[in-house]
């Protein structure tokens, strides 16, 4: 297997894009946006929802992602915002539909004040099978101070 990185989050908002860029920018590796077939309205409102439906219903999203070889990734940065305590639906989809066995998972997340909630643990849960490295948590898309917490956590990660 070869030593490669992959950066995969969901983002509606862009404040966890921002996190992904910041990460891809610092680590080598390749980074891909999950995104659903169905895309999420544009009110903030019916968002939240819509959200809150699936979460509570268990809905798994059809992905428009598809990754030939996730076998050639050893180390995934798996990204996601905390809705509703938890993993957005379709960060739950891509890992139902990739085997992470035997991988490096760092999970990382944004969040509107609730932090990381249970994001972390259930990315782990997903994960059986693979190591699960100290995960990132931050605010919105982390302002200004954005750039150093990441880098600083990615010190500590090694």
């Amino acid at each position: 297997m070869k030593d490669q990185c992959l950066i995969v989050y969901y983002s509606r908002s862009g404040n966890t894009n921002k996190i992904a860029e910041i990460i891809h920018k610092k680590v080598d590796g390749d980074i891909l946006r999950i995104e659903p077939i169905k895309p999420y309205p544009e009110n903030y409102n019916s968002v939240v929802e819509q959200a809150k439906k699936e979460i509570n219903s268990g809905y798994i999203p059809e992905l428009q992602l598809y990754i030939d070889d996730i076998g050639s990734y050893n180390k995934i940065f798996v990204g996601s915002p905390n809705w509703w305590n938890t993993l957005a639906p379709p960060v739950k989809s891509f890992l139902l539909q990739y085997d992470l066995s035997n991988k490096i998972v760092i999970p990382f997340c944004t969040h509107g004040g609730g932090g990381q909630g249970k994001v972390f643990s259930d990315i782990a849960k997903e994960c059986k099978d693979s190591t699960i490295k100290q995960g990132f948590a931050i605010y919105g898309d982390g302002g200004s101070k954005a750039e150093k917490l990441i880098t600083d956590w990615l010190i500590k990660l090694g």
